[in-house]
């Protein structure tokens, strides 16, 4: 039998985090409502088949790719999905499974088939519409943070605001941790102004010199995130951006990255 979609470990984690649900009317109580189990499997079912909201199968018994498009908006404004994150961080760092001593950046290409805001033309795909999901992660390939882009937006313009979406991951006595203590990144971040002000976070950064020969060993070091994408964009709703709206693809992104935090505890 095929694995379930949504494994018992993933729902314990996110039901106590679900707002809670209005009570049906007793002289109108209109259509039965949806468990949040039901509605997660099938806004699952979306993301990793990269199919339309409406052409979900309702045999499924999930309800209508409408309304499980509606609860993942509901939930998105509620911060279900950076709350997920954040437990699922503070988990890991209570494992020691976190390596705060270094941590890559990178981006990589999706294309945008019906285009939307936070799109633009590729340089690299025939000026094709396309987003990049911008990602920094520690030394083991654990996602610390996401951010989305336009394609044509460069990589270092993207940096400050990657490095500063790590949240304050707790699960330990005292401050929590937020800051690894290097930063890798290819020539595509390569600035001696951008490498001071991550040593003013308190980050020491290594990025790829331009013009400079191949070789200089950070691919040993930065293997990790290029694995990470590829679990990533195995979900066709990442790997192929079909919604228009960014605020409807970032949390299909905040649960991908949520999904991969799941393979390391």
């Amino acid at each position: 039998m095929a694995a379930p979609l949504l494994s018992d470990e993933l729902w314990l984690r996110l039901e106590s985090l679900l707002p809670p649900v209005n009570p049906r009317r007793f002289d109108h109580p209109g259509r039965k409502p949806l468990t949040g189990r039901q509605v997660l499997t099938g806004i699952l079912f979306v993301q990793k088949t990269g199919l339309r909201w409406k052409d979900r199968p309702r045999a499924m018994g999930c309800g209508s790719g409408s309304r499980c498009r509606r609860w993942l908006k509901a939930w998105t404004e509620a911060g279900v999905w950076c709350q997920l994150h954040e437990v699922l961080l503070a988990e890991l760092h209570d494992a020691r499974k976190i390596d705060w001593s270094r941590a890559a950046v990178d981006s990589s290409y999706v294309r945008a088939r019906v285009g939307g805001d936070d799109t633009g033309p590729s340089s690299v795909d025939r000026r094709k519409v396309g987003s990049k999901h911008h990602v920094v992660v520690d030394a083991h390939g654990i996602p610390l943070a996401a951010t989305l882009t336009s394609t044509n937006r460069p990589d270092i313009a993207e940096l400050e605001k990657a490095v500063d979406a790590v949240p304050p991951v707790r699960g330990k006595r005292g401050h929590p941790r937020k800051r690894p203590k290097r930063l890798l990144g290819d020539r595509g971040y390569d600035s001696d102004p951008h490498q001071r002000k991550m040593r003013r976070r308190g980050r020491l950064a290594r990025f790829g010199r331009r013009r400079a020969p191949h070789g200089s060993g950070l691919g040993e070091a930065r293997w990790l995130v290029e694995r990470f994408f590829s679990w990533y964009h195995r979900s066709g709703r990442l790997r192929i951006r079909t919604d228009i709206l960014s605020k409807m693809h970032r949390p299909l992104m905040m649960l991908g990255y949520s999904l991969i935090c799941m393979r390391f505890l």
